[in-house]
């Protein structure tokens, strides 16, 4: 058995991640730390998990216990643990903050993608999960990006639902704004974009085309959907059969010929892509749950590669569909 420990265990991702684990065959959770919270059980805060659980919160961090720890922490206290603490050396680290996804030569973080990334995760150590937006995005533009084809301008809208702004209540994600609601924030900056461009640069070399990026709040709790436009001249049958050639080893990434939905990924790890052409514009619309393919699914498929386990094992999962 796989023994994992988790820092940051209040939150969202948190709570998924732990709701994986403890029905994943090859895993044993040893620890979930929580200074706010120890002494307190897990069910106390992730009330979901009435009756599957007794694991309680804990202040401790006995590092050398366990096989893997995920840290579910704020953006920037990855980094900080990282500097201030020895770590053994065996430990395999998996990071859903932000701190590592950008290369650097300060650190050996691999950016976990597995659809641009799997043979190197498979080897690696340490492992920076992909942003949820990040992930639904590049999903739509990687098979685009191997065949060189992003040379012109991105167009990218996309809503997210309220849990992708964590659990700490605010002024943009409490009910009775954001019930029957719509708004936009942080559009041509969002902090995903860098990911993004790397990961496109890293399968097209010459990639140095706009991204406008549109992020939307949505009035809904879960769930990422995204429409990509770009012009290629290229008609749209081969453009399909590129997307099916990409994707075609990979368990997650589905492209469906009807128009796809939201519901139809919610509580999965799956990205659902659809095409469509209008005389030279392609329309790619892509969709995740972005607290599971954008986040705690997509840690647990980087942590099947990292221990050489079947990639779809403890994630195989019903949407909610209706």
């Amino acid at each position: 058995m796989i023994k994992a420990g988790i820092i940051g265990g209040a939150g969202y991702t948190a709570g998924e991640l732990i709701r994986l684990l403890i029905n994943h065959p090859d895993v044993e959770i040893h620890f979930i730390n929580s200074s706010s919270n120890a002494g307190n059980k897990i069910t106390d805060v992730h009330e979901g998990l009435y009756g599957e659980t007794d694991l309680t919160f804990t202040d401790a961090l006995p590092l050398d216990e366990v096989d893997v720890v995920f840290f579910c922490t704020a953006h920037g206290d990855t980094r900080k643990f990282m500097e201030s603490h020895n770590l053994p050396e065996d430990l395999k680290i998996i990071d859903l903050s932000m701190d590592y996804r950008i290369a650097a030569e300060d650190h050996d973080f691999v950016y976990g993608l597995p659809e641009l990334n799997r043979r190197t995760i498979c080897h690696s150590k340490h492992i920076a999960n992909p942003g949820c937006f990040a992930t639904c995005i590049q999903l739509g533009l990687l098979p685009l990006a191997k065949h060189l084809m992003l040379k012109g301008d991105i167009i990218v809208n996309a809503i997210t639902g309220s849990t992708g702004a964590g659990v700490k209540p605010g002024a943009t994600t409490h009910f009775s704004w954001r019930n029957n609601n719509l708004s936009i924030y942080k559009p041509f900056t969002h902090q995903h974009l860098p990911e993004i461009r790397q990961s496109l640069k890293q399968l097209q070399n010459s990639f140095d085309a706009d991204i406008t990026f549109i992020p939307y709040r949505g009035d809904f709790a879960r769930g990422i959907f995204a429409t990509t436009i770009i012009k290629t001249k290229v008609e749209l049958p081969e453009i399909v059969k590129m997307y099916q050639d990409y994707y075609a080893e990979d368990s997650f990434v589905h492209i469906v010929e009807k128009s796809i939905d939201l519901k139809q990924v919610v509580n999965t790890n799956k990205c659902l892509i659809h095409l469509e052409k209008h005389e030279d514009k392609l329309l790619i619309v892509s969709c995740i749950d972005n607290l599971l393919k954008g986040a705690s699914g997509q840690a647990v498929h980087n942590m099947n590669l990292m221990f050489n386990l079947e990639e779809t094992t403890g994630l195989k999962l019903k949407p909610s569909a209706f």
